[in-house]
């Protein structure tokens, strides 16, 4: 990633990334609090809803990078900004599915950040192209 981070915060989110590019779900938890949120702001297809404590890991990051080759998506981080303990990224991911179709959706998140962990985080990203690339639709 060639984005630098200007604080902890921004690092955190960067190394966030990092891990989840990797595929070491195990790794991620250390993110997290019993209380943290993931948010995809989607409706109709997989992942949908808000995750909670380390049911995002469980119930939800291990079945979606299911979907895909072991490894994949990979996150690219394009911009960020921060500001009192939020963090806005966009970025894009690639990846290959687990029947061998090429994803590459565009993203935008914001984190909620204290204590250095990852309190909230919603992710914004083009649902109708996940829809579609996955039968969804």
């Amino acid at each position: 990633m060639s984005v630098k981070a200007a604080n902890a915060d921004e690092q955190l989110v960067l190394d966030f990334f990092e891990v989840l590019s990797s595929g070491d779900l195990e790794k991620l938890r250390g993110f997290y609090h019993d209380k943290s949120m993931w948010e995809p702001k989607v409706k109709g297809i997989a992942g949908a809803g808000r995750h909670v404590g380390m049911d995002i890991i469980d119930k939800f990051l291990a079945p979606v990078r299911g979907m895909f080759h072991p490894g994949d998506p990979k996150v690219h981080v394009h911009a960020m900004f921060s500001r009192d303990g939020w963090v806005c990224v966009e970025s894009n991911s690639t990846g290959t599915t687990m029947d061998g179709k090429v994803y590459d959706n565009d993203y935008c998140w914001v984190f909620e950040i204290s204590n250095g962990k990852i309190d909230a985080m919603r992710e914004y990203m083009d649902s109708h192209y996940t829809a579609k690339l996955f039968g969804m639709d």
